[in-house]
């Protein structure tokens, strides 16, 4: 019985997570048990998250099954982005250059910044009356 290698790992943006499993298959892409077309219905999203396999030039030649939690969808597909680069770093360390100049391995840590008291918001202010 050959036992089929799987390489995992995580990817995160603003609030969003992406956790990914890697396996070698046809390309066939599982997102929160639906199809990555359907869970990602904009075209930029899907580019974005397929960055690592167009750099890498492996298109197609991995199966995935993500699950992907937190944020919006957009932040999730930057999120997938990241878990899929440090995937096949992991399924081989020669990627590791090619992936950072493509800045597919860069956290992108902007989140939403908080209300703070006595505001309205992060910066707006109530309206000031002078009289």
């Amino acid at each position: 019985m050959v036992e089929v290698v799987k390489y995992m790992a995580t990817g995160r943006k603003k609030t969003s997570i992406a956790r990914v499993v890697l396996s070698p298959g046809s390309g066939k892409i599982m997102v929160n048990d639906r199809d990555f077309e359907a869970y990602f219905p904009r075209e930029t999203d899907r580019i974005c998250a397929m960055t690592p396999f167009r750099i890498s030039n492996l298109l197609n030649k991995f199966d995935l099954i993500v699950i992907a939690s937190g944020g919006g969808i957009t932040g999730q597909a930057g999120a997938l982005k990241m878990a899929i680069a440090r995937a096949l770093v992991a399924f081989d360390q020669n990627f590791r250059p090619t992936l950072k100049k493509g800045l597919c391995l860069r956290r992108d840590s902007r989140m939403k910044e908080r209300k703070k008291p006595g505001q309205k918001g992060a910066r707006r202010k109530f309206q000031w009356v002078k009289r």
